[in-house]
């Protein structure tokens, strides 16, 4: 299983750790009072909360790394010893790599996605070493893919070390699935009147006519009104670049990804994942955490497990996430909101999702110096 270096407990000391929930006598667990502030029924039992007094915390996924980002974080408390742990789990000087690349590697499935995850919770670190309120008032988390697992460590559900691990084995069991197939990603914006599900279903009768066997194409991320990423056989997204006007697609752009996530072509990363996720110790989120899956929370540590595993199968639903966290009658107010990783992607859906949420975020950048 898993090294004793690395074992439960390596990295007791980060604030997401510190968590403690309410626990009444019969040991059942209850959320903290912040929470009751989104409860539906909650304006009956708690008429005095400002949910403007409240933050919410997103984390970000593959794609958002940069060589650069941890630079001078290690100076906040527990970053470099989460550094250091890293280097046991993974074998290799993870925070040389996001600092000095080279980029070419950093952009590797297998490195980038530890290196968002660790970023992100290093960014944690910033925010609560510069601004505890948005840690101690935190009452939901939500992370894109990788970044799920982030979201989950920061809610206690988690450990750290452990969730790195499972982090580690999902990133290279993707990369094996992604060597089988060429495959890829396609970011595109539609007109109103764009079909994206047709799309898929005539660039897949295309992939068919070429003599590709069981051709894939499907949305993968659900982003924001008419912003979608598309991914499945190389020949398929060939097709929707070449027909796009024709289609209603005002853009479309490829992504720099080795496969095709959050298709079926990932099914060979699922086992390995789902025997890791066995393995290690999770448990009820502290805090609302939210499922790409679906966009609702998570509610025990089987369904925490269940939903990791089939989000790798399954279309990231990021805009209906954000309308779970933010929906709230007219009038009533909204929480901070804090992206914590490495760039802005999750404000800028943010903004078009909800602008009035968007009001009141703020991204904690993950590279700091020491003379700021």
């Amino acid at each position: 299983m898993l090294s004793s270096a690395v074992s439960r407990g390596a990295v007791r000391s980060l604030v997401s750790l510190n968590r403690r929930l309410s626990t009444n006598q019969d040991g059942a667990h209850h959320p903290p009072p912040e929470t009751l502030a989104r409860l539906p029924d909650s304006e009956e039992r708690r008429p005095g909360k400002d949910p403007s007094g409240c933050s919410v915390l997103l984390f970000p996924g593959q794609g958002s790394q940069f060589v650069g980002m941890g630079r001078g974080l290690a100076k906040y408390p527990n970053v470099k010893e989460m550094f250091s742990v890293a280097q046991k789990i993974l074998g290799y000087d993870l925070l040389s790599l996001c600092l000095e690349g080279p980029e070419e590697e950093l952009m590797k499935t297998v490195h980038c996605q530890p290196a968002v995850f660790v970023t992100s919770l290093a960014a944690v670190e910033r925010l609560n070493h510069e601004n505890p309120k948005a840690i101690e008032t935190c009452v939901a988390a939500a992370g894109f893919s990788v970044g799920e697992f982030a979201a989950l460590v920061f809610s206690g559900s988690m450990n750290y070390a452990e969730a790195l691990y499972a982090v580690k084995v999902r990133a290279e069991a993707m990369q094996r699935a992604s060597d089988l197939v060429p495959s890829g990603m396609l970011s595109v914006i539609g007109r109103p009147q764009a079909q994206y599900k047709h799309a898929c279903v005539q660039a897949k009768e295309h992939c068919s006519s070429l003599g590709v066997e069981e051709p894939v194409c499907s949305v993968a991320n659900y982003l924001f009104p008419d912003g979608r990423v598309i991914a499945g056989h190389q020949k398929a997204l060939d097709f929707l670049q070449q027909n796009s006007r024709r289609l209603q697609f005002v853009r479309t752009k490829p992504l720099p990804v080795s496969g095709a996530f959050h298709t079926e072509l990932m099914q060979a990363a699922t086992e390995p994942l789902r025997e890791v996720l066995r393995q290690v110790e999770v448990r009820r989120p502290e805090i609302n955490v939210y499922s790409n899956v679906d966009g609702k929370r998570y509610m025990n540590e089987s369904h925490v497990r269940r939903q990791l595993v089939k989000q790798l199968v399954s279309p990231v639903k990021w805009e209906q996430t954000l309308h779970e966290i933010y929906e709230r009658t007219q009038g009533r107010k909204f929480p901070h909101t804090y992206e914590v990783g490495p760039g802005k992607q999750l404000g800028a859906t943010l903004q078009k999702c909800n602008r009035k949420a968007f009001i009141t975020y703020a991204h904690v950048e993950v590279t700091a110096y020491e003379d700021l």
